[in-house]
This record gives C-alpha cells, structure tokens and sequence, in this order.
C-alpha cells in the first residue's frame, strides 16, 4: 500500500479492552530456565519466574500475578479478561507433524504491522525472490475474503501463488495453495499447501507481542507434515523468510498501522489487509494503531 497521510502518534492506550482481553506469547518455553526471566508487554515490565518443580508465573512489577497458558512451544498470560482460551490449532496435536519453533524475533515496528505483512501474498516475488515468488509471475490471484461472526475471525480462502521454493522440503517449484486466518489482531495462521501430503496442509502461525506501541517480538512456529528434513533446516528456512520481511517492515512509514479507509490507497491484492483493518476499527483497537 501506499501512505499519503503523516504519521501522528499515539499514545499506548492502557485502557484499549480490544487489545487487553487478549493471550499474548511472551517466550518460548524452551528458553526458559528455572529463575527469573524479565520481558515487557504492552508497555508494561513483567516478570517470568520458572521454580524448580518447572512450574512457570508471571507478575507485573508490583507483584500482581497474570494468567499462564503453556500451548504451540510458547508461555502465554493476559493483562485482561479474553472471552476464550488460547488458539485452538488442531492440527497441532496431529502425532506426525513436525512442530517447530523458529526463534523469536524483534522488530521496530507495530504488531499490527507484522500481522499485515505476513497476510501480504503481493510482496512474495519481490523480497523472497526464489523462494516464495520471482518476477515475472507478480499477480495476485483475486481471492475471497471473509468475516466469520460466529467467531470473530478473518479468513481468506482460495488463495494460490506459484512459489519456486514453496518449503525447505520442495524440489520443484508449485503452484501454491493458501488460506489465512486471523484468529486476534496481534495472531495469525496460514494454512499452505505440503509437498509432501496432497490432502492436508502445512501450518505457520505467526505469534506476536506487542512489546509496545512501535516495537514487537514475532514468534513465528510451524506444524509440518516433512519428517525428513533435519529440525535446524525447517527452522532456518522460515527465519531466512522473517529477516528479509523484517528489513521491509522496519523501514516502512509510519510505523503504527493507519486504519482510516483513505489513510493508504488498496490495490486488488489488499483486499485481506483491508479486511484486516476494517475488522481492528470495528473492534475500537487502538494500541499500535493509528485510529
């Protein structure tokens, strides 16, 4: 998309409830030690305390205690009052599925705006050459996009991009098949087709904390059907994809995401950021965003 409108600021809005009734990860739980581990979540310090049972807390500064979930690698708490619990990712209890974990990731920049841009399929040829896309096949497939009330979630379906290096698994270029869903605003899954299973797809999911207003740690973790490629591999892979899109992402103006209709001009292949958006403005979101 393209800004034509300046960036304001905006202040972290402590009490913004679309925001604070929400899991949030905050580590990967294979990184934490017995001790005290500190980390900060929107806006706020909190402290992550694993005893030597292996039991996890975490506490505000004051000593206010939060709700802990441990689900899909990650330790995750909330400052609110969610209506459910974590994500439900079936396919994450599916006994031969590679579950990994790509290692946390910090970029300058919204959550919001790390969700969008993982939801961006126009980008692929561009900043993952060779990979996920190469010029000169560029279009985006027009696609159906979807609010589903029942559970107040964004999905995409039909979506299809021709990849030379779909997974680290591919020896051949595909043409791609993919459905996004967004399951919270700082929460995403892409559901994309295995080489190696016609019938059931890979699963990414992108996980985000939203350290502040303008700075976020990505926790990107996969559900692989592939049981032949060494763990590392499909790891290394996946973080080759996020450092490429981090450049892009900590160099984009502003920093926080509009969500004014007019405040960037759409193409065709925005309808899922649109939606997005829509969806954010709908629900009085306005931590990271710019209203």
């Amino acid at each position: 998309m393209q800004t034509v409108s300046a960036e304001r600021e905006c202040r972290p809005a402590i009490d913004d409830r679309a925001v604070l009734d929400q899991w949030y990860p905050v580590a990967f739980l294979e990184t934490l030690k017995t001790g005290e581990t500190t980390t900060r979540l929107l806006g706020s310090d909190l402290r992550i305390t694993r005893a030597g049972d292996g039991a996890l807390t975490v506490h505000t500064t004051d000593g206010q205690p939060l709700p802990v979930r441990e689900a899909h690698t990650c330790l995750w708490t909330t400052p609110g009052t969610p209506k459910g619990d974590v994500v439900s990712i079936p396919e994450a209890h599916e006994p031969d599925r590679r579950i990994v974990p790509c290692g946390a990731i910090h970029v300058r920049t919204s959550g919001l705006r790390v969700v969008e841009n993982f939801l961006d399929m126009a980008h692929f040829p561009f900043v993952h050459t060779n990979i996920l896309g190469a010029e000169p096949v560029t279009e985006v497939v027009q696609y159906r996009t979807e609010h589903r009330k029942d559970v107040d979630e964004i999905w995409a379906t039909d979506c299809r991009f021709d990849q030379p290096q779909a997974a680290k698994s591919a020896a051949v270029g595909m043409m791609t098949e993919y459905t996004y869903r967004v399951a919270a605003p700082f929460l995403t899954l892409l559901y994309k087709s295995s080489p190696n299973d016609p019938v059931r797809p890979d699963v990414i999911c992108l996980f985000v904390q939203p350290v502040g207003p303008a700075y976020s740690i990505a926790y990107p973790v996969m559900f692989l059907i592939d049981d032949v490629t060494p763990f590392a591999e499909l790891a290394q892979f996946q973080q080759r994809i996020f450092v490429q899109d981090r450049i892009i992402l900590e160099n984009q103006r502003p920093a926080l995401l509009p969500l004014a209709p007019r405040a960037e001009i759409p193409t065709r292949a925005d309808s899922l950021s649109v939606a997005y958006r829509r969806w954010l403005k709908a629900g009085n979101l306005r931590y990271g965003a710019i209203p």
